[in-house]
C-alpha cells in the first residue's frame, strides 16, 4: 500500500487527526530543515487551517478524498496567492502572486494541506540545487551530497519525510534527476498533460509540472488529480487516469534499451539498469536493444533552445513592477542593468547571455534555427524507437548524487554540470513522459535511479511497468529524517 493511501485510511479511521498529522510534519520541518534546507518558506497557518477543515469533515461523518488532508509541498516556482514565490532568486524577493497556479487550485479542491514552498536551483537552472540564492538543499541519505536539481528541495523534503509528496517542475530532468539522487519516485508527464498556468517559466516549450513521491502508486494518485484540461494554458490537454491500470499484467511488453543511452554512464549505474532489465524479463517482458544515434544531438539542442527561451522569459524581471530593485542608479536604463546584475545569480546570467547570443541576428541561423530542426529529428527518432518497443528503459542520471560543491569547484570542468543531464533532456525535447524509480545503491549507499520513457500521453504504461518493478524489487531506502508513520 502506498503512503498516501495508508495515511488516508489512518485519517478516515480516526487513528490520527489531520491537525495532529500536520503538526507532526511542521515539527519535523522545524527540527530538520536547518540541516536539509529543503524549505524556503514554511506556511504553518495555511497548513493548520486546511487541516482543521478536514477534521471537521471527518467529525461530521463525511467521506474524504484520497488526497484530502495529506501534507504536501510545492516547488517555489509554482504560484501561490499571497504566499512568497521566489524561484530561489534574489530578484523575486518579497514577490507574492495575486493568483494560484492551476495545479494548486486543483489540489486545494482535493483538500490538501500545504506545508510550504521548497528550495530549487535559481529559476530552475541547475542540476544540484546549489544555484539557489538560499543555498542548496541537502540529500537526506548524506548531508555531504546534493539533493539534485532543479527540484532539489521537493526531493529532499519527500525523501527526508518532511512532506508526503510534492510537485516539482521538469525542464530537462528537474523532477527525475533529484528523485533519482534521493531514492524516490519522480514523474515528468507528457508536455501538455498538466497545466503550466502559474508556473514561473524557464523554457516554456520544455517545462512541465509533475509529482515527486515515495512510491509509484502515490505518483499515479497525484498525477490523476492534476492532469486536467485548463483553458488558461494553450498547450493543455489533460490525460487519462492511470491509477486503475497500475496492476495490469506486463507479460509480453517490449522494453527497449538504446545503446547510446548507456554511453558515458558509470559502471555501477549501468549494471543496476541491466539488473532491472533482468527483473522485467523474469516478469515476462521482452528486452529489445537498439541504436539511437540521434541522442547525441539532444543535449546541445536542448541547451540552445532552453537558453533562448530563458532569455526571452526572464526579460520581464526589471525591478519596475515587482521583486528586487537596485538601490542606487542613474536613470531607468542603469536601474534595470543594476537590478538584473544584482538580482540574478551567475548561472542565470550565464544562460540569459547564451540565449541572447544564439538569438542574435548574426547567429540565429547557425544555432537556434539548426537546433529547432534537430529537435524535430529527435522527435522522429523516438517515434521510430516506439515502433520497436512499448517503453524505453534508461538510467536517470549517469552517476549518483554529487558531493556538495563538486560541480562548482575549480577542479571540475564546467561542462560536467550540463553533461549530467544527458539521460533526461531527450525526454523534454520530444515532450514525452518519463518516470524515475530507485533501482539500487552505490558503494556509498547513495541511491541509483532508472527511468522508463513512454509514448506521448501514455503515462499509464510507464507507471504500470514502474509499479510492477517496485512491487517485485522494493528498492526504497528509508532515511533517518522526519515523520515516520
Amino acid at each position: 500500500m502506498g503512503q498516501i493511501k495508508r495515511i488516508h485510511e489512518m485519517l478516515q479511521n480516526k487513528e490520527i487527526t489531520c491537525v495532529e498529522l500536520t503538526q507532526q510534519y511542521l515539527d519535523a520541518i522545524e527540527n530538520s530543515n536547518r540541516e536539509l534546507n529543503a524549505y524556503i518558506t514554511v506556511t504553518p497557518e495555511v497548513a493548520l487551517a486546511q487541516a482543521k477543515k478536514v477534521d471537521e469533515k471527518i467529525a461530521a461523518g463525511e467521506e474524504i478524498g484520497m488526497l484530502e488532508g495529506i501534507p504536501m509541498t510545492l516547488k517555489d516556482n509554482i504560484s501561490t496567492k499571497g504566499i512568497d514565490t521566489t524561484c530561489a532568486s534574489k530578484i523575486l524577493t518579497g514577490y507574492k502572486p495575486i493568483y494560484d497556479a492551476t495545479v494548486y487550485e486543483l489540489l486545494q479542491k482535493e483538500g490538501v494541506v500545504m506545508l510550504g514552498k521548497t528550495n530549487m536551483d535559481e529559476f530552475a537552472m541547475g542540476s544540484s540545487c546549489e544555484t539557489s540564492y538560499y543555498g542548496g538543499a541537502k540529500n537526506p541519505h548524506s548531508l555531504d551530497h546534493v539533493s539534485g536539481g532543479s527540484s532539489g528541495g521537493v526531493a529532499s523534503a519527500v525523501g527526508g519525510n518532511l512532506a508526503v509528496y510534492g510537485l516539482g517542475s521538469d525542464t530537462g530532468g528537474s523532477i527525475r534527476q533529484p528523485a533519482s539522487f534521493c531514492g524516490i519516485v519522480g514523474l515528468k508527464p507528457t508536455y501538455g498533460a498538466v497545466s503550466r498556468f502559474g508556473l514561473i517559466a524557464y523554457a516554456s516549450s520544455f517545462d512541465q509540472i509533475g509529482p515527486i513521491t515515495h512510491d509509484v502508486e502515490d505518483a499515479a494518485i497525484v498525477f490523476d488529480a492534476i492532469a486536467k484540461y485548463d483553458e488558461r494554458d494553450s498547450t493543455s490537454q489533460g490525460s487519462e487516469p492511470t491509477l486503475p491500470t497500475l496492476k495490469d499484467d506486463i507479460k509480453g511488453k517490449k522494453i527497449g534499451i538504446a545503446n547510446q543511452y548507456l554511453d558515458g554512464v558509470r559502471e555501477d549505474v549501468k549494471q543496476a539498469v541491466f539488473d532491472a532489465a533482468k527483473a522485467y524479463e523474469e516478469m515476462g517482458a521482452e528486452i529489445v536493444y537498439f541504436d539511437f544515434p540521434e541522442l547525441k544531438f539532444a543535449l546541445p539542442c536542448y541547451y540552445i533552445l532552453a537558453m533562448a527561451e530563458a532569455s526571452s522569459n526572464l526579460g520581464r524581471y526589471d525591478g519596475i513592477r515587482y521583486g528586487y530593485k537596485a538601490e542606487h542608479y542613474n536613470g531607468t536604463h542603469d536601474m534595470i542593468c543594476r537590478t538584473r546584475s544584482e538580482g540574478f545569480g551567475k548561472e542565470v546570467q550565464r544562460r540569459i547571455l547564451m540565449g541572447t547570443y544564439v538569438l542574435s541576428a548574426g547567429y540565429y541561423d547557425a544555432y537556434y534555427k539548426k537546433a529547432v530542426n534537430l529537435r524535430g529529428a529527435i522527435v522522429e527518432a523516438f517515434d521510430r524507437a516506439f515502433e520497436l518497443c512499448d517503453v524505453i528503459l534508461a538510467p536517470t542520471a549517469p552517476v549518483t548524487a554529487f558531493k556538495n560543491g563538486y560541480l562548482f569547484s575549480e577542479e571540475t570542468d564546467q561542462l560536467e554540470a550540463y553533461l549530467s543531464d544527458i539521460c533526461t533532456v531527450p525526454v523534454n525535447a520530444a515532450g514525452l513522459p518519463g518516470v524515475s524509480i530507485p533501482c539500487g545503491v552505490d558503494d556509498e549507499g547513495l541511491p541509483i535511479g532508472m527511468q522508463l520513457i513512454g509514448k506521448k500521453f501514455d503515462e499509464k504504461t510507464i507507471l504500470n511497468l514502474a509499479y510492477r518493478y517496485e512491487q517485485k524489487e522494493d528498492k526504497f531506502i528509508e532515511t533517518k529524517w522526519g515523520v515516520k508513520l
